[in-house]
Order: C-alpha cells, then structure tokens, then sequence
C-alpha cells in the first residue's frame, strides 16, 4: 500500500472516530477531513467536484434538496400534525402499537418513493405524536431509518445504492420485486419482533396524556386545505416519477428538484419559510464525507481491497456471494453505502465476468444489493437516511448520538444480513 493510500485511511480513520465520539461537531470534522485530503492532493480539487466517482455526488445532494424543498412546502399545511394525532388516536397511545404503525408506513412508503423521502415526510410526524403523547421520539425514529432501510431494499428505486447497481447489472424494476421483495417482507418482520425487544425499555405509556389527544379533531390542524391538495397533486406526479424513472430516461434527483420548483410554483410559499426547513448541515456533511471516501477511492485503498477480496474467493462463487453479503455489510456500514456500492460495483462486474452462468452471477449481484443495503442500518453514517432522520431530530431539540443509532443498527444488520446471507443460500446455490 503507498504512503497516499495509507495517509488517506489514517485521515478517514481519525475522522471516523471524531466524528463517532462526538467531540467535535461532525460537519466540522468531515470538512476539515474533506480539506485535508485535497490539500495532500489524496483527491485531487477537479475528482471534488466533477469526478462521478471519487468526488461529491450531486445526484443525491440535489434529491436531497429538492425533497427537503418539497417536505418544507408540504409542512406548512399543518397536516403533519394531522397524521400525528391520527397515528396517536389508532395505536391509542400504546408505544409498541405506535412504533409499529409508523415502521409500516415507512416499510411501504420506501420502496416507491425512496427511503430518504420517506423518512423525511414520516419524521415530522413521528416528532408531533411522540410531543403529544409525551415520549421521546429518538427510538422511534431510529426504528424508522432502520425500516426504512429494509424496505428500501425491495425494489430498484427504495435505496440509492440499488439505483446503482441495477444501472451496471442491467437489472430492472421487476427484477428487483422478483429477487429482493421477498427477502426484504420477512427481513421487515423480524425487525418488526426485534424492535419489540431492542427498544423496550422507551416503551412508556402515558395514559393522561393520550387522554388530552384522544379528545382532539385531528382535521381541524390543517390550516390550508386548498394547499394541501395541491401539494399532494404535486406530490404524487414525483412519486410517479420515481417510479417510471427508468423508463422516463430522467434521473431521481432531477425529478425531485421538478417537483421542487412546481411545489414552489403552485403554493406561493414564502421561500424563508420553506428553505428554513432544508437541513442545509445535513447536505453539508453529505459532501464532505463523499470527498472523504474519494479519498480512498483515488489513493487505490478500495480497489486493493476489493482486489483482495476477488483473488480470496477464486472460483468459488458461494464463497464470493458469502463475502458480497457480509463485506458489503460492515464496509458500507463505515464508508456510507452509496460511495462504496459505486466503487465496488465495476469490481462485482469483473467477478460476475467470470462466473459460468448468468443465474450465477445475478446471484453475486443479489448477495452485493443485499450486503450493502442492510449495511446501511450498521452506523449513523451509514446511509443517507440516517444521516437526515439525524439532521431532523437535532433540529426538533431530540438529538440522537451516533452511538444510540449505532447500538441499534449493528444489531439490526447483523441478524437481516445473516437471514439474507442463508437466503441466499437456499435460493441460488443449495442443491437437494
């Protein structure tokens, strides 16, 4: 390994742990890291900002924004505090019932319109019932990036790292609902039973305050109706975007910023009032830590160890699917699963060149889709939507640690990716 590849590990390494142990603030820290390594000449300043690979993607930071944008409109209608108190009167404030009615509305919502959206149209509401019935809201929206995640994995818009992969494989929507949807359905409802155990000492019910919002008209919150109408209208034409985004020739982040600009258009909403609610550090920390990984990516640290990782395996393609699923798990969990998934992925293309048969290496294709998705339950910084469910709470005054999400999402990943790995197994390689 050369003197650069082992600089720019060490600078990610010690930025990793800063921004894990929390003493400084994280932006700071992967700016400073980001800065560093151009400044070394680790990622040289045109990879930073023009490099699709090495430098910031722009495709995420612009769904990112355009979603935020979209969500900033949709909030000043009052109907997050509509679903609040609706989510409120059906679980009847029982906290269990409750976590497990917004994980399935995430779990749903995230395969079609993504999981970094959905998150940002569920935290809201997640913060107004949580406020009303008087709980905290961390464990329940840490429940929901994780469900969010899963879901996610179902289909080939649900997480950004499938977008990718599809792209390279050749694999289609259907593809994706026929390969990954199963899995990712009993994947959910273990976590459904796990979530029961891992947050159950949050689950505090608050009889008189359920009281004070049973009695409440949850209609009379929205203050606009008119506006709403419009924005679902809007809402549901990205939606459909989302979905026929492959067919339609028009990337996601292009759509979310059309819909942006005609959620602006339509509801003449003062623009302080909706960029107030974009999580501008969040976007901030998106790109320095995407200059991080280029770092590693330019410095060849990736690449050797993806190297290493195809000369282990040889011709034993069960072994490479073994070591897709759980390597793309615990690298994607620390380096952010986008970034990684877009490096590893000509290194996948390579392995699958050499595989026998085609259901031999979708089936490698599979088992990667797998490992990095879940891997983005492992870390706080592990995927985008944890990164915005943590920018939504630290707004709302309820931050959440990186070690608090971490606890939780190490344990989700390594029981799924276990689940996902004899999947696998029984699917594409047992013999009977």
């Amino acid at each position: 390994m050369s003197l650069q590849a082992v600089t720019a590990l060490v600078i990610f390494a010690v930025a990793f742990v800063l921004i894990a142990t929390e003493k400084i603030n994280r932006v700071a820290v992967v700016l400073g890291a980001a800065g560093l390594m151009t400044l070394l000449g680790l990622v040289p300043g045109s990879h930073v900002f023009y490099s699709a690979h090495a430098g910031i993607d722009w495709d995420v930071i612009f769904l990112l924004l355009g979603m935020m944008i979209i969500v900033g409109v949709i909030k000043q209608t009052g109907v997050f505090d509509f679903l609040g108190i609706w989510a409120a009167q059906r679980s009847q404030g029982r906290p269990y019932k409750l976590m497990v009615l917004l994980m399935v509305i995430t779990a749903i919502a995230s395969p079609f319109l993504d999981n970094v959206t959905t998150v940002m149209l569920v935290a809201p509401i997640t913060i107004s019932v949580c406020r009303r019935l008087g709980i905290p809201a961390a464990p329940y929206l840490i429940a929901e990036a994780l469900a969010s995640n899963i879901g996610g994995a179902a289909t080939l818009i649900g997480d950004p790292p499938n977008i990718i992969i599809g792209s390279r494989a050749g694999l289609s929507f259907n593809d994706f609902l026929v390969h990954m949807a199963p899995i990712t359905v009993v994947l959910f409802a273990v976590f459904v039973l796990m979530a029961r155990v891992m947050f159950r000492k949050s689950f505090v019910y608050r009889p008189d305050h359920f009281a004070a919002v049973r009695d409440l008209d949850a209609k009379e919150q929205i203050t606009d109706g008119p506006l709403l109408a419009r924005c679902l209208a809007v809402l549901a034409l990205v939606s459909i975007g989302f979905t026929l985004h492959t067919v339609i020739h028009v990337e996601p982040a292009i759509i979310a910023m059309l819909g942006a600009g005609l959620m602006v258009l339509v509801s003449r909403v003062d623009s302080t009032r909706y960029l107030a609610e974009v999580e501008w550090p969040t976007l901030v920390f998106f790109m320095g830590l995407f200059v991080m990984v280029g770092g590693l990516v330019d410095t060849g640290v990736i690449h050797q160890i993806g190297q290493w990782a195809v000369d282990t395996v040889g011709e034993n393609h069960f072994l490479a699917a073994t070591g897709l699923i759980f390597g793309s798990a615990v690298l994607g969990a620390f380096f952010d699963n986008i970034p990684y998934v877009a490096t590893m992925a000509p290194i996948v293309e390579d392995v699958v060149a050499q595989t026998p048969d085609p259901a031999t290496g979708q089936a490698l294709w599979w088992s990667f889709a797998l490992g990095a998705d879940l891997g983005g339950n492992g870390t706080a910084v592990a995927a985008s939507a944890n990164l915005v469910v943590l920018g939504i709470a630290a707004r709302a005054g309820q931050p959440i640690s990186f070690w608090q999400f971490t606890r939780y999402g190490i344990v989700t990943t390594a029981v799924t990716t276990v689940i996902a790995w004899g999947y696998v197994w029984l699917r594409y390689f047992a013999v009977f």
